[in-house]
C-alpha cells in the first residue's frame, strides 16, 4: 500500500539512490580485498574489473526485481546468471519519496522508462588508484530524454590534494581543443566525476572530442547538470537521445558546461566537428 502512494518515477529514483550506494560499497570492498580481477576488453585501456562485474549485477538485478517492466541497459556484457542475495538492495531513500513528482512525469509507467547503467565509471583510474575519479552512474530516460539520475562517488574527498583529484590527458587527440578552449578544459575519462567538477566550479567545460563515450556515461550526468542550469550535448550542439533502440556510442562526442555553453560551443574547431559524425 505504501508504494502505491508514490509515482513510478519517484519510487525508481528513491530505489536507484539506495542501489547506487550499495554499488559504491561493492566498489570499495573489491579494493579492500586487494584482488581487482582485471580483464582487458577491447584494448589495454578498456578494462573491466571484479568491481565492474559485481556492481552491475547488483544494480541491474536489484532494479529488475523491483521494476520488472523496465528496460535496463548496462555497460558490461555479462552472461545471465543467478545473483547472490547479498548483492541485492531492496531499500529506497525515503527523503526522495517526500519530494513531489514533476507533473509531466506523474503518469509514467515502468515500461516507458529506460535505465542506463555504468557500474564503475572510470575503471582505468580505479585500477591506477585514482579513486576520486570513480563513480557509479544510473541514468533514467523517458521518450529518449534523460529525466532523472543518480551519481554515487564511492571515494568522495579520498584525496585532499586537488591535483590528485583531476587528471589531464595530454595526448595528440586533445591538443587541438585544449589549445583553442584554453586551460579551463580538463580531459577526464570519467564523465561522472567530471560532472562534479563542473557543478562545483572547479572546471568550466568538458570536451570529449572523440567517439568513445557511451550513453551510460552521459545519461545521469546530463540530467543532473541540467538540473543546476548546465547543458550537455554532442559536439555539434545536438541533444543526445536515450531510447532503448539507439546506438550506445556517442559518435559525435560530448560538450558539457555549467554556464556559457554558447561560448564554448563556438570555440570548438571546425576540424574537430568535421571529424565527428552524428
Amino acid at each position: 500500500m505504501m508504494a502505491s502512494r508514490h509515482t513510478v518515477l519517484m519510487r525508481l529514483v528513491a530505489s536507484a539512490y539506495a542501489i547506487a550506494q550499495k554499488a559504491g560499497t561493492i566498489v570499495r570492498g573489491v579494493i579492500a580485498e586487494g584482488d581487482l580481477g582485471i580483464v582487458e576488453k577491447t584494448c589495454p585501456t578498456d578494462l573491466q574489473t571484479k568491481a565492474d562485474r559485481l556492481a552491475q549485477m547488483s544494480i541491474c538485478s536489484s532494479l529488475a526485481r523491483k521494476f520488472p517492466k523496465l528496460t535496463i541497459i548496462g555497460e558490461e556484457d555479462l552472461p545471465f546468471e543467478e545473483v547472490d542475495q547479498e548483492l541485492i538492495e531492496d531499500g529506497q531513500w525515503e527523503e526522495i519519496l517526500k519530494q513531489p513528482c514533476p507533473s509531466q512525469y506523474s503518469t509514467i509507467k515502468e515500461e516507458d522508462l529506460v535505465v542506463w547503467v555504468d557500474p564503475l565509471d572510470g575503471t582505468k583510474e580505479y585500477t591506477e588508484g585514482l579513486l576520486d575519479n570513480v563513480t557509479v552512474l544510473i541514468g533514467i530516460a523517458y521518450e529518449g530524454r534523460a529525466i532523472a539520475g543518480v551519481i554515487n562517488q564511492p571515494y568522495y574527498n579520498y584525496q585532499s590534494n586537488e591535483k590528485q583529484k583531476l587528471r589531464e590527458h595530454k595526448n595528440e587527440a586533445k591538443a587541438g581543443p585544449d589549445a583553442t578552449l584554453g586551460r579551463t578544459i580538463w580531459g577526464v575519462l570519467g564523465l561522472g566525476a567530471f560532472g562534479f567538477q563542473l557543478i562545483e566550479g572547479k572546471a568550466s567545460a568538458y570536451v570529449f572530442a572523440s567517439p568513445g563515450c557511451k550513453k551510460w556515461d552521459t545519461c545521469a550526468p546530463e540530467v543532473i547538470l541540467h538540473a543546476v542550469g548546465g547543458k550537455l550535448t554532442d559536439i555539434h550542439g545536438n541533444a543526445l537521445r536515450y531510447n532503448k533502440e539507439v546506438k550506445h556510442m556517442n559518435s559525435a562526442g560530448v560538450l558539457a558546461t555549467l554556464r556559457n555553453y554558447d561560448y564554448y560551443a563556438s570555440r570548438v574547431p571546425e576540424s574537430v566537428k568535421n571529424a565527428l559524425v552524428p
